[in-house]
């Protein structure tokens, strides 16, 4: 099996959250659960999804908080906050209130772009600004800003019994060294690395020019180096990358076929670039931790990171998630050259 030219440093996991709406409580405690499960195993850290007017996490931030409450090392990310939907003077001081209660351990990964539905959802959220909200790269630029300290206002000092600051209060001096941007696009991934974030790429990308190679892995290498091109920090700059793998070294044998049928029900459409953004997807990896690590040490964009955040699948059940981050633990990270933190 030949080697990665960067072994793998990081090894994370993402989830989505999902819950019954009739019982929110209970998924909500099954990704507590899966985090400290998470920690005890030894992965570097837990990834959330964020979903708005659906059955998955809405309140990442809120949940982080929960987590750093009932673990002491893992680190805790989202991939990714949506700015359209949020203020980022707002979000800066709720994520440095998170960093500040988890001791340093909070990675926030954010996107730009409308919200997803926005002429339905517009009204309800911003009702009066709507027309006018600027959902650009500048969105980013501000929560950067906020989070790394600089002033938010020509006001402070002392006003009756009040103090105010001119900056995000708390501020964690750690924190803007450890934002992502979630980017599919070359454009994005200039933009991170000339802004010195760091990178978030995942099973998506785009195919942006039709004359170019529609292989995934390529495109996604082409990425992760025009980051790197861009960013202060060259090939240090950090990456993580988050492919769909499902080891199946422990799996009983009625989850292995629920595994490979959900892959097989994905697979179509990653044979050709998809809608008019022309978006790629990777095919899910499913097998032995020893076939799947054959696999990614053929990936070409795997092979340039030591990063990983792998997405667990959407809908499968809390015990099928004890099993794939048991394996991937134990037997995956491990064929990777990844060594468990203490």
């Amino acid at each position: 099996m030949p080697p990665t030219s960067r072994p793998l440093k990081k090894l994370g996991f993402l989830t989505i959250g999902l819950f019954d709406e009739a019982d929110p409580r209970r998924g909500h405690e099954s990704t507590l659960e899966v985090i400290e499960l998470g920690e005890r195993l030894g992965f570097d850290s837990a990834w959330l999804r964020h979903r708005h007017l659906q059955y998955g996490i809405s309140s990442p931030v809120a949940l982080m908080a929960a987590a750093s409450q009932r673990t002491s090392r893992i680190e805790l990310g989202t991939a990714v906050i949506p700015l359209g939907w949020e203020n980022p003077l707002r979000l800066a001081e709720d994520l440095a209130t998170v960093d500040i209660l988890s001791g340093g351990r909070v990675n926030p990964g954010v996107s730009v772009g409308p919200p997803m539905h926005y002429d339905q959802v517009k009204e309800a959220l911003y009702p009066d600004t709507a027309d006018v909200e600027d959902f650009s790269y500048e969105r980013v630029r501000r929560l950067l800003d906020f989070v790394r300290g600089k002033s938010a206002t020509d006001f402070s000092g002392v006003e009756g019994f009040e103090v105010f600051s001119d900056r995000v209060q708390p501020h964690s001096p750690g924190l803007g060294s450890r934002l992502w941007y979630g980017g599919g696009s070359l454009s994005s991934a200039r933009w991170a690395g000339e802004h010195g974030m760091n990178f978030l790429t995942s099973s998506v990308v785009k195919a942006e020019n039709p004359d170019e190679s529609t292989d995934f892995a390529e495109i996604q290498l082409s990425h992760i180096r025009a980051f790197r091109a861009a960013h202060p920090d060259g090939d240090a700059a950090r990456v993580s990358q988050g492919l769909v793998v499902i080891p199946t070294d422990s799996a009983t044998p009625e989850q292995r076929a629920r595994y490979e049928e959900y892959a097989a029900k994905r697979t179509p459409r990653t044979t050709s670039p998809q809608g008019p953004a022309r978006l790629m997807f990777a095919p899910d990896i499913v097998g032995t931790s020893a076939e799947i690590a054959e696999r990614l040490h053929a990936h070409a964009a795997f092979r340039e990171v030591d990063e990983v955040a792998f997405a667990l699948p959407f809908t499968f059940e809390h015990e099928d998630y004890v099993q794939i981050l048991t394996d991937m633990a134990t037997a995956l990270g491990p064929a990777l050259g990844w060594q468990a933190s203490a």
